[in-house]
């Protein structure tokens, strides 16, 4: 009898680990009737500028009913890279690749920006700023690109540097969504993040929400957890033009604001939002409310800073 109940456990612990598996591995979605990029943006909740770059398709470029498309792993910085507007700042990203090694790379048949970064180590943020592409560039078969020839180390978390105590913080890459089953079911990830210590923060420094208790977010991506109260304002601490508004996998309600040097501030968890995609931010500004965190099940929200598509110590990055 015992022996047979074991067997059954281990037959369902089976199927839970497949079904896992299948849930978020490597997705290609067919195309149907009345689909559009965004309307598949949502139903995966990733950002069009993701899905147009893991397919190499242009802003243009218009879908067709049985086309194939990939579905990128949702990544947050990823999508925080894509977000940015080159054009709209001089800081560029050079600083990246000065003291690196290059080599030519010859784009083949198939060849997305975002296949080409990983199979090469590096970040896609990295990729794009070598080669001065944005979330509009398509390449082409023949093009010449340039490559690190050592794989990136940014990529695994352990070349960024920040200033808060004992920080190896972040926010695990988020996994991805199921294939596409002919449902218009919108697919959502497990929150997959785990808290590391509380920080203490110098009393000066402006967060979005006031007073909060400040927790290191463990993962890939860094960025903190910030306490809230029940529907607390979040405020604009850097002003900027807001790049992206809508839910994204595994951190609901996000906010990508672009300040005039390029870096993303992203506020994440919320509640609600109250600014749209092209606004421009005033700092102090309302841009939402704190939504209720997963884990705790607290009010808070998550916040992270990047710039050239890498994080940066948000308790460090400019305030207005």
């Amino acid at each position: 009898m015992k022996l047979s109940f074991l067997k059954k456990s281990l037959l369902i612990c089976a199927i839970l680990i497949t079904a896992t598996i299948s849930l978020f591995a490597d997705t290609t979605y067919k195309v149907e009737k009345g689909d559009t990029l965004y309307s598949i943006s949502r139903k995966y909740q990733i950002t069009v500028a993701e899905l147009r770059a893991a397919n190499n398709l242009s802003e243009n470029d218009v879908i067709k009913v049985g086309q194939k498309l990939k579905i990128p792993s949702a990544d947050i910085s990823n999508a925080a890279a894509l977000a940015t507007d080159n054009k709209a700042t001089t800081s560029g990203s050079a600083t990246l690749s000065s003291t690196r090694a290059t080599k030519e790379y010859t784009v083949v048949k198939g060849d997305t920006m975002y296949s080409i970064s990983k199979k090469n180590g590096m970040t896609l943020a990295e990729f794009m700023a070598l080669n001065n592409l944005d979330s509009n560039s398509v390449i082409k078969v023949g093009q010449k690109l340039k490559i690190y020839t050592s794989a990136s180390t940014a990529s695994t978390g352990t070349t960024t540097k920040s200033t808060v105590p004992d920080n190896k913080s972040g926010v695990p890459e988020a996994l991805e969504g199921p294939t596409n089953t002919g449902t218009t079911t919108t697919t959502t990830a497990p929150d997959t993040r785990t808290y590391g210590t509380t920080v203490t923060a110098d009393k000066n420094t402006v967060w979005p929400v006031k007073n909060p208790t400040v927790t290191q977010v463990k993962g890939k991506v860094g960025g903190v957890q910030l306490s809230a109260q029940v529907n607390e304002p979040v405020v604009c601490i850097r002003e900027g033009t807001v790049m992206y508004v809508g839910v994204y996998r595994g951190f609901g309600q996000v906010l990508f604001v672009q300040s005039k040097t390029g870096v993303i501030y992203t506020y994440t968890g919320l509640g609600s939002v109250s600014v749209k995609k092209g606004d421009y931010v005033v700092y102090n500004q309302q841009l939402g409310t704190a939504g209720t965190d997963p884990i705790s099940g607290k009010p808070g929200i998550t916040f992270m800073v990047f710039q050239n598509g890498q994080p940066i110590d948000p308790a460090k990055a400019p305030r207005n």
